[in-house]
């Protein structure tokens, strides 16, 4: 065992050696341990919204069946979505009512009417208006009504029950959803109905139940044809939800309720003035005093639902960007130190056969740099980000370690054609010149970028679906800092059937990612 140490130790340069170290105290299967981080493959990001449908958004219908037969097609072994939480008034997953609640827009209408649970008429009423975008506005005045008119008719009433008492968090939800609309919507540290309407609240569980069991069904076909599941978990809550309101003990708040501290970050490359999410912090004393229960519970949910999961903001962990809940931008944050590797360890013990991804982007400092090495867990790479400093910087590909996950661009970033475009000449110049392309004519160069990432040393490398079909800079998912018009890319079955899936598989099948 120490001579094979030895070996390995030399040939994985850039692996992280405190993770054999861990794998050996631990007396873990080591080569069982490593092989999540030695197999090269390659994924694509796309969120259930963006799917192709004919109701409003994309859902757990058919088309999500489709798309997995598409990523096997091409050679691709990994589908990444967003967050599966309900989204706010911006249309963003990543602030919700719950992290452990579904959102009702991805229940897939067909299904239920093929149960006898919709009418033909009420069918008609969700048609979407266009295929391009989502819909928001018409999902948010009338999916949830419709849903709720399903509910009245289900005749599983003792198996739904049983379901959603099965699961504390998902009670919770259900039960914080029919307050909410007994006092009109407000937040929960406004109400003053706390009488809960009993066919109110079996809408919202047959809600969630649908959402689940239907989710399994994507998930089981997913696995059978080899595609697995990367979900995204935001490291934060909403203050408006049910995680708060049901756990205020696990949050900084004051005696009103309000939030002493909040999340954000920094000025940075996205915003001037920082982001200010506005998310409650946690109180990580009162976590640890529980041995980090609802953590545990959280990432116990992500792992029943995916493959892997990677972790919005893992930085946060190691320290985080606290800003009084009075100030007005992010800039009068200041950094405070996370639970670091009391966490890490703590998801490590539920985490089995799954794996995770630190989102190590942003304001990293070498103590980030450190925790994402001694946790063991793949970090990110991001091919927009490597010519925007010196030759030294993670995010060349040449830089690559296998223990990572690189990406052309992020949901927050532009599509890779609009980076493209948006560069200054020279820039562009020297970066194509990197990718091993010279000619003048630079539109012709986009392939030898996608030729670079699969060749790279990354284990795994996903791109968006706008960047496989070569989309602009209007088909942009997320712009931060934005209020609106984010979040609405879709695409039709039309565009997936155009891209070209024969070179996906070569380039799959020749930088052996297969």
């Amino acid at each position: 065992e120490k001579l094979f140490l030895f070996f390995l130790k030399k040939l994985l340069t850039f692996y992280s050696w405190s993770t054999l170290t861990y794998a050996r105290a631990g007396r873990r299967n080591l080569f069982k341990e490593l092989c999540i981080f030695l197999e090269r493959k390659s994924g694509v990001l796309m969120h259930i919204s963006s799917l192709p449908g004919e109701y409003s958004i994309g859902s757990f219908g058919t088309e999500a069946k489709q798309f997995i037969d598409f990523l096997k097609s091409c050679g691709f072994t990994y589908w990444q979505v967003l967050p599966f939480c309900m989204i706010d008034e911006c249309n963003s997953p990543y602030k919700s009512y719950s992290a452990f609640g579904g959102n009702p827009y991805f229940i897939d209408l067909k299904t239920l009417y093929h149960q006898g649970l919709l009418t033909d008429g009420e069918m008609s009423s969700q048609r979407q208006q266009t295929p391009f975008s989502c819909e928001y506005v018409r999902l948010y005045h009338n999916r949830v009504s419709v849903l709720t008119a399903a509910s009245q008719r289900a005749e599983n009433v003792q198996e739904i029950e049983t379901f959603i008492e099965n699961d504390s968090h998902l009670k919770a939800f259900c039960e914080f959803m029919t307050l909410k609309q007994a006092n009109h919507q407000a937040p929960w540290y406004e109400w003053t109905n706390f009488e809960m309407d009993k066919d109110t609240l079996f809408a919202w569980k047959f809600i969630q139940f649908h959402f689940f069991t239907q989710w399994a069904e994507i998930k089981q076909y997913a696995n059978s044809r080899g595609v697995k599941m990367i979900g995204d978990m935001p490291i934060y809550v909403s203050l408006d939800s049910a995680d708060v309101w049901s756990n205020k003990e696990l949050f900084l708040l004051d005696e009103n309720n309000r939030p002493t501290s909040v999340a954000g970050v920094p000025p940075d490359y996205f915003a001037q003035d920082g982001q200010l999410w506005g998310n409650p912090i946690y109180n990580w004393d009162k976590m640890r005093e529980t041995n980090f229960s609802w953590w545990r519970e959280r990432m116990t949910h992500m792992f029943s639902l995916f493959d892997s999961v990677r972790i919005d903001h893992f930085r946060g962990i190691e320290s985080y960007w606290a800003v009084p809940g009075s100030a007005k931008t992010a800039r009068e944050g200041k950094w405070e130190k996370g639970p670091g590797m009391e966490l890490v360890e703590a998801i490590r013990q539920i985490q089995g056969e799954r794996s995770v991804i630190a989102e190590d982007l942003g304001d990293i400092t070498q103590e980030v740099i450190d925790l994402v090495n001694n946790s063991g867990f793949p970090g990110m790479r991001v091919f927009q980000f490597a010519f925007m400093g010196g030759g030294d910087t993670p995010h060349l590909p040449h830089n690559y370690p296998n223990n990572c996950v690189a990406y052309t661009g992020t949901h927050d970033n532009n599509t890779l054609l609009g980076y493209l475009w948006e560069l200054d000449p020279q820039t562009r110049r020297h970066m194509l010149k990197y990718c091993g392309y010279t000619d003048e004519n630079w539109e012709k160069g986009y392939d030898a970028i996608l030729r670079t990432m699969f060749a790279s040393h990354a284990g795994l490398v996903v791109l968006p679906i706008q960047d496989l079909l070569g989309y602009g800079s209007d088909t942009r998912l997320n712009i931060p800092g934005k209020a609106d018009g984010n979040w609405q890319y879709r695409v039709t079955e039309e565009q997936l059937n155009a891209i070209d899936k024969e070179k996906f598989k070569q380039l799959n099948e020749l930088y052996k990612r297969t």
